[in-house]
């Protein structure tokens, strides 16, 4: 064969006249349906991860909505009644069009917040209501309200789901009833007095309660096809995991009983003869329930066997080895590393939980992370089926531009663009309230949330499932695409450069021709204008031969040789 025609079937091979082919004839980045895609934001290598972690709870058992979070909100009032709140609270719905996740309830105004990333407020919810600008000003100067644990509740979860609602309708239920006077920070009825804050510790305990000592796990178990989704897929993955030749690790905060029992379900399908087809806890190597997250992510607890017959737990402390079959109980993440020889990049958690979960993994231990969103699913279907409102927007701002288009600082005209910017502003109104009362998860018009900023910043991967890892090889690289500042992303490549650049210039080019290890080639990069040069030392850095630094590389092992090659 000719050495033209091998190089063709290379593979591997790359045209690198590729920047001169026009627009027709560059090639298209494949890229998986939405639906099944997992999305980067930092370059991960698959083939490195030697175990993957899974939470339970919203990872393995996503629970239906909107029917789990009514039996919670319904379990909720219930309990409300019960500790004193008016009757008159057990007529709430639970409306899913309304909470989103990610909220910060002012604990002195009892407002819900929706943020970005720096505390500048996108909404302001008071009750049911969206307060108007002025509003919001006269409360919060300049729109801006600082994170404070005190002042500050964040309500980041999906369990959070009913606590943000009925915090919405216990707030406008007193706001409105004709027996109390409305005060900024409370509600007042002749000698008695109500402070949100008092609300919020009220709805705080109480939702604790209905989760961790009401019966809303009976009532799940009871009705599990109700509640929790079955995804056949998921067996699937666990096993391709463990033929790959990973380990699978189950930590969660649930306790054995409940585990079991949702497991099964899960992970043990019948065959004809009515017997399951593998054990649930064969799909992994590690069981750990009762982790107490985040705690597990730092000191954690004192970890125990589980008997699996009589569900009691082992007295002492279990200090190693760890057992394929057998099942733990709390311990922490340093002592779990250490018996089952696990270090931070070696592993991959994923969760649902972006501060139980995502963040003290990420910040603790260093361990690679992978977000679970099962909103996504909602957030992609409206990006793609209100594209004609996105194409609406586009348009409405360029026309916005161009009115502005001739002017400068010498123009003594105010062009008129209320007409424009009123219809911006119809089109996206209509554009939230696709996503939902709230609008998106991740943004308010050109805003990202706060929540949308704590994803980028702490999961490496997010998906809507976690078995969209089966649509990937396990060699797989996920590469984080570019992030593009502001004067990169709107000033195209053909664009004309600055016409003046008085800073120095940085830029350097190898010549390939060169030798850059031979003394000639050295020397002819010092400065002549120096005197007794030969006896000054680096005065001139080497120019790089080779990329820097690859975030696909990161965890490698630095190459022994000292050579300038490297």
């Amino acid at each position: 064969m000719k050495a033209s025609t091998m190089s063709a079937a290379k593979p591997n091979s790359i045209d690198t006249n590729a920047g001169n082919m026009n627009d027709s004839q560059k090639k298209v980045k494949y890229r998986r349906n939405p639906d099944k895609r997992i999305f980067v934001n930092r370059s991960l290598n698959l083939n490195k991860i030697k175990f993957f972690g899974f939470d339970m709870d919203y990872t393995l058992a996503v629970y239906k909505s909107p029917d789990y979070e009514t039996l919670c909100f319904e379990e909720l009032k219930e309990r409300l009644i019960n500790i004193g709140y008016p009757k008159a609270i057990k007529d709430f719905k639970y409306d899913p069009s309304f909470p989103v996740r990610g909220l910060w309830f002012d604990k002195i105004y009892g407002n819900l917040l929706k943020v970005d990333s720096y505390g500048n407020i996108l909404i302001c919810v008071h009750g049911l209501k969206i307060m108007k600008q002025n509003e919001i000003a006269r409360l919060y100067p300049n729109k801006f309200l600082q994170l404070n644990d005190n002042r500050c509740y964040v309500l980041n979860t999906l369990f959070n789901l009913p606590e943000t609602y009925m915090l919405a309708c216990i707030v406008d239920y007193f706001s409105h009833r004709k027996d109390y006077e409305k005060t900024d920070t409370g509600v007042k009825a002749e000698y008695l007095y109500i402070p949100y804050t008092s609300i919020f510790q009220d709805v705080r305990a109480s939702i604790d309660w209905v989760y961790l000592q009401s019966n809303v796990k009976d009532e799940t178990v009871k009705d599990i096809e109700k509640y929790i989704e079955r995804n056949d897929r998921l067996p699937v993955l666990l096993e391709r995991i463990q033929e790959y030749g990973a380990q699978n690790l189950l930590i969660t905060n649930s306790n054995f009983s409940y585990t079991d029992k949702i497991m099964k379900y899960l992970l043990e399908p019948v065959n004809e003869t009515k017997k399951p087809v593998k054990k649930w806890t064969e799909y992994f190597d590690y069981v750990v329930v009762d982790a107490k997250k985040p705690g597990f992510f730092k000191d954690g607890t004192l970890l125990r066997q589980v008997d699996q017959v009589t569900e009691s737990l082992s007295i002492g402390c279990h200090v190693g080895p760890m057992k394929k079959g057998q099942i733990y109980s709390g311990g922490s993440c340093s002592g779990l590393s250490q018996m089952i020889g696990a270090t931070g990049k070696d592993v991959l958690y994923i969760g649902d939980h972006i501060y139980g979960d995502i963040l003290k993994s990420k910040k603790e231990r260093g361990w690679r992370t992978f977000l679970v969103i099962p909103e996504l699913r909602h957030e992609l279907k409206v990006w793609t089926e209100k594209k004609h409102l996105f194409e609406e927007i586009s348009y409405l701002e360029v026309e916005l531009s161009r009115i502005y288009r001739d002017l400068d600082s010498s123009s003594q005209e105010n062009p008129n663009s209320q007409h424009i910017r009123n219809s911006l502003k119809e089109v996206k109104c209509k554009m939230d309230l696709a996503y939902g009362f709230l609008g998106s998860l991740f943004r308010s018009d050109s805003q990202q949330t706060f929540f949308a900023a704590q994803v980028m910043r702490y999961a490496d991967l997010y998906a809507a499932s976690v078995t969209n890892l089966l649509y990937y090889p396990f060699c797989y690289s996920f590469v984080a695409p570019r992030m593009l500042m502001s004067h990169e992303s709107t000033v195209d490549h053909d664009d004309s450069p600055p016409v003046e650049d008085n800073f120095a210039s940085r830029a350097r080019t190898l010549n390939q021709n060169q030798d850059m290890k031979s003394p000639v080639s050295k020397k002819s990069r010092l400065s002549t204008n120096i005197p007794n040069s030969k006896n000054v030392p680096n005065l001139r850095a080497d120019t790089p031969k080779k990329l820097t630094y690859s975030p696909d590389d990161d965890d490698d092992d630095d190459d022994d040789d000292d050579s300038d090659d490297n």
